[in-house]
């Protein structure tokens, strides 16, 4: 996870189960924090999601290649 910034915070209405909110509120999870931290890794997943995606003819390629022809300089490798 990438180093935290302080940043301006937002305002913005979520909607949870009650039943949730409840039970985090009572065992103490800072709900805000909970949220970013959620949030972040949803960000973080759909990033390489898309990355994954964009790069697959190029991924497929290199696959291909080495497939093909073994790994580039595998004859220097010591183990």
């Amino acid at each position: 996870m990438a180093l935290k910034v302080a940043a301006p915070m937002k305002a913005t209405e979520v909607f949870l189960s009650e039943a949730l909110l409840s039970e985090a509120r009572d065992l103490g999870v800072d709900i805000t924090q909970a949220a970013e931290t959620g949030l972040v890794k949803a960000v973080s997943d759909k990033r390489a999601e898309l990355w994954l995606k964009e790069n697959e003819e190029a991924i497929a390629s290199s696959n291909a290649y080495v497939e093909q022809h073994g790994l580039p300089l595998d004859e220097f490798r010591m183990f």
